[in-house]
């Protein structure tokens, strides 16, 4: 199967090593990725700010790249829910934008349901304590995780796909599926509710003892990780995918870190 590979234009620009780390993660299973240089952004920030004329045209585009491609994987939980649930309204019923809706995954999604978690193998540890932040698109547009109204018994992709890495802990937080306040032109037009939110989210990671937060949109984890940086919080935030493909770019646990977490 050929894989095309779907990077967030904000990616591209400001975390190039979590792009490459996708790519790698993807390869590292024996994959056949191809990043085609047409793509650009899915149109999602323009959808936020009802601007749809915009949001055609780079569905189009979107879909003209992406329409031969046996699977789209992408490393953001929100664009590919942008994709799937917002770009019908543009298409009367194509056949083309009927396969890249089923053919368009966030990466964890892929490789658990896909290729199946049972069939992952990584060879790498990590040994820190881990908090898995669940951001609203992922979990309850792809369901990535399950949402806790539903009151079924929990089950994580992101957390089992963790597992398999040697080493790692998991940590439990008080709750699991809180918004961290981002929500693209949200976290501008409601600074001050956006801030409160991330400062929330960011408290159970650390009541939890985690060093680091991690999740499957680094929109969210870069709100998050302004805050953190802004108030001097000891805890790290990193993408899934450079866990899952052993990347350690910048992760430094410092024992002051440490001992301040257990204090």
């Amino acid at each position: 199967m050929k894989i095309g590979l779907f990077i967030p234009c904000f990616m591209n620009e400001l975390y190039p090593d979590i792009c490459k780390a996708t790519y790698k993660l993807l390869k590292n299973q024996g994959l056949n990725i191809d990043y085609p240089l047409s793509q650009t952004c899915c149109g999602q920030p323009m959808a936020n700010s009802g601007c749809s004329k915009d949001v055609k045209t780079l569905a189009i585009n979107f879909v003209k790249t992406f329409k031969d491609y046996d699977y789209i994987v992408a490393p953001s939980g929100s664009c590919v829910s942008m994709v799937k649930e917002h770009y019908a309204e543009f298409f009367n019923d194509d056949k083309d934008y009927n396969k890249v809706k089923t053919s368009i995954y966030e990466v964890c999604e892929f490789l658990h349901d896909v290729i199946k978690v049972e069939n992952i193998k990584f060879e790498h540890s990590f040994p820190y304590k881990v908090g898995v932040h669940n951001s609203c698109h992922g979990h309850r547009v792809l369901k990535l995780a399950t949402a806790s109204e539903l009151n079924i018994p929990y089950d994580s992709k992101l957390k089992n796909l963790l597992n398999k890495v040697n080493d790692i802990e998991l940590v439990t937080l008080r709750r699991e599926d809180e918004c961290c306040g981002f929500g693209g032109t949200f976290s501008v037009a409601e600074e001050a509710i956006s801030v409160a939110m991330g400062k929330d989210r960011i408290k159970d990671h650390l009541d939890s003892n985690a060093q680091i937060i991690t999740g499957a949109d680094m929109s969210c984890l870069m709100h998050m990780d302004g805050i953190i940086n802004r108030d001097k919080n000891p805890i790290k935030v990193m993408h899934i995918v450079e866990i899952l493909a052993g990347e350690r770019p910048w992760v430094q646990i410092t024992t002051t870190q440490i001992m301040q977490q257990s204090l």
